[in-house]
């Protein structure tokens, strides 16, 4: 996709192909070599922190045709394109978007980015996407345990007998909450078992049809949030000998803290997070690529990321390459090049 083409098209005809809408459930229409100056960003579920920090970058690295110049108080984006941020399914859905090029980029989970790079893990009997590269680590996803409250759930090894959601199958939040599970020993068929994305959890939850859910989001997520501010739901802890054995086991693991301010009624919870990371297929072209990051870290943008959502405000130049261990991007090595970042 070679960047003199990307720009090249009009506007009409990157609305013709409907690339502006807020919302890709369903798998994205196949890239065209010629996109009319859009460049999608697949980002997650709508009740996670994922979309509205998409929204946030698509804003810093835009720069419609027409727009005021950057040396002017207008956009600093990249000149003559439009980014547009997509809700979907999640992690897993995006890299499988990526790898086939459906999609120009997307969001995912720093531990299913090498995954499915290498072939192993949840990737293991699936096809290897070789053609996977990184843009940028952008901020730590934290493992959140919702539970009912007056559920009697203080531990994790109280969800045993209970109704637990651990998000859809193939998710990059199923394959976290497993490995969670067994650290403290509890099996699947131990816990009744629900299938159910955060927003549908959530309902249920509230309708006292589900009793505990995993949730992989940055802070706050706003499913939380509403369920605590209604005194509905509460956090348990990701704590202990368990996890610890769990973060030497998985690298892609770090030790997170849940502030005490952060929801409703709910005391500082010690939990692990995983880094959440912007990832593109390999024919992306390097000069793009390259603009892209050169305009989300230009000094003007900082603004505009730090008027964004809370994890927004976490996406820093200096860990941009934090727990990046499936390869960069050419434009991206070209960058962090420049910037010193890497020799």
């Amino acid at each position: 996709m070679r960047r003199r083409d990307f720009l090249s098209t009009s506007l009409a005809t990157g609305l013709a192909l409907g690339l502006g809408r807020a919302d890709a459930q369903d798998q994205p229409a196949p890239a065209a070599p010629v996109t009319g100056g859009f460049f999608r960003i697949l980002t997650g579920s709508a009740h996670t922190t994922a979309f509205p920090v998409g929204v946030t970058i698509a804003s810093a690295i835009s720069n419609p045709p027409g727009s005021r110049p950057c040396e002017k108080g207008g956009s600093c984006g990249v000149p003559g394109m439009i980014a547009v941020a997509l809700s979907s399914a999640g992690s897993v859905a995006n890299l499988a978007a990526v790898g086939n090029e459906s999609i120009e980029s997307g969001f995912a989970q720093a531990d299913l980015v090498f995954s499915a790079w290498q072939g192993e893990g949840l990737y293991f009997r699936r096809s290897k996407q070789a053609n996977l590269r990184v843009l940028a680590n952008l901020y730590p996803e934290t493992v959140h345990l919702v539970v009912r409250r007056g559920s009697g759930i203080a531990e994790v090894r109280d969800l045993i007998g209970k109704r637990v959601s651990i998000d859809r199958s193939g998710s990059g939040t199923r394959f976290n909450a497993e490995i969670i599970l067994a650290a403290y020993g509890v099996r699947l068929q131990q816990v009744k078992v629900l299938e159910v994305d955060p927003g549908e959890a959530a309902d249920l939850m509230a309708r006292d049809e589900l009793d505990a859910f995993f949730l992989i989001s940055g802070q706050p997520a706003p499913t939380v949030g509403d369920l605590t501010d209604r005194k509905i739901a509460d956090l348990v802890p990701l704590a202990g000998k368990q996890i610890e054995g769990a973060l030497r086991r998985h690298h892609f693991f770090n030790r997170d803290l849940i502030p005490a301010s952060t929801y409703a009624d709910v005391d500082q919870t010690e939990t692990v997070s995983i880094g959440m990371q912007w990832v593109v297929p390999e024919s992306l072209d390097p000069d793009l690529a390259y603009e892209i990051l050169r305009a989300l870290w230009h000094p003007q943008n900082r603004r505009i990321l730090d008027a964004g959502p809370a994890m927004a405000q976490r996406i820093r130049l200096g860990t941009a390459l934090l727990g990046v261990s499936t390869p960069l991007h050419r434009g991206a090595e070209r960058f962090y090049r420049e910037m010193k970042l890497i020799t």
